[in-house]
């Protein structure tokens, strides 16, 4: 039985490896032993992943991303071009820190833009948005419009990715109609 995805020829897949069927690895891309990579995902040009990186379902990786050993990326997840996550939040070239990584959490649905930075140890909340150039430094709520150097929260998404606006706790999507509760513990679809 062959192959149930797509290796471009110049990608470097190391085994052992678990690849979904569906998934796509395109052009330069370096793939170490031990990632996990779920079915049906897109993983662009010159991407690394690391042996500790995990990747769920209906992924898609955008071209030069580097996912370290110690990211684990939950279904439906995007990561825009040239975004970095790191994995040692104080590195030195001269003192090794491997038994120091802290992992990042990207939780379902996140949207995470081009050139953003994630520093390590953080979580991505549910269906969020990272605006292009936004440098992470804590964790994000779900479904919060998050974006800035340090990266704030600026407002509100749905899963659509529209903005939403609340109204005495309350919001709906202008164009899904999707409907939402926010209180002192975060957003939530109603």
């Amino acid at each position: 039985m062959g192959k149930e995805y797509f290796v471009h020829p110049t990608a470097v897949v190391d085994e052992p490896i678990e690849i979904g069927e569906g998934t796509k690895i395109w052009h330069f891309t370096h793939i170490m032993p031990g990632a996990r990579i779920g079915e049906n995902c897109i993983i662009g040009q010159n991407v690394f992943i690391g042996s500790g990186a995990v990747l769920g379902n209906n992924i898609k990786v955008q071209n030069n991303v580097s996912i370290f050993d110690g990211v684990i990326l939950e279904d439906d997840v995007f990561c825009g071009p040239s975004m970095v996550f790191t994995n040692v939040f104080n590195p030195r070239s001269f003192i090794s820190r491997k038994k120091e990584f802290r992992y990042t959490l990207v939780r379902r649905g996140a949207t995470i833009g081009a050139n953003v930075t994630i520093i390590c140890g953080n979580t991505i909340g549910h269906y969020a948005f990272i605006g292009a150039g936004s440098v992470v430094t804590k964790d994000v709520p779900d479904y919060a419009l998050f974006y800035g150097n340090p990266g704030k929260v600026n407002g509100w998404v749905c899963q659509c990715a529209e903005e939403i606006t609340f109204r005495s706790g309350e919001a709906v999507c202008g164009s899904c109609g999707r409907k939402y509760k926010k209180n002192s513990n975060g957003v939530k679809l109603a």
